[in-house]
């Protein structure tokens, strides 16, 4: 599996959880990389995304709670999410574009993992 998504679980209102996604042996380098999620009903959407030089984006609904950040020595790109809300409460999958093997950049989706913040 090229992504791991991993960290979710079940939080308060209020609270925070720490996602993490890492690339496995067979995606060389992240280059950029996104968290997205989806609730359910609803169609999947873009959380936090950021670029190879660190350059970060933000939903404006998670804009000031959440934060993405990578380390590119673990090849792991992490959502750090505080004063969670009930509306967080979705599916969240990790996105990435990396190298593989043959040096070609490919687009990558990890299994997703469940946040769930009770109110």
């Amino acid at each position: 599996v090229p992504l791991v998504d991993s960290g979710g679980g079940l939080v308060q209102a209020g609270g925070s959880l720490r996602l993490s996604c890492a690339a496995s042996r067979s995606v060389f380098s992240i280059n950029y990389a996104a968290w997205h999620r989806q609730a359910p009903g609803k169609q999947r959407e873009l959380v936090a995304a950021i670029s190879s030089g660190g350059s970060t984006n933000y939903a404006d609904s998670v804009k000031g709670r959440f934060t993405i950040l990578r380390d590119n020595a673990k090849n792991t790109v992490y959502l750090q999410m505080d004063s969670l809300k009930a509306e967080d409460t979705a599916v969240y999958y990790c996105n990435a574009v990396g190298r593989d093997s043959g040096g070609v950049y490919q687009a990558y989706w990890g299994q997703g993992t469940q946040v769930t913040v009770s109110s």
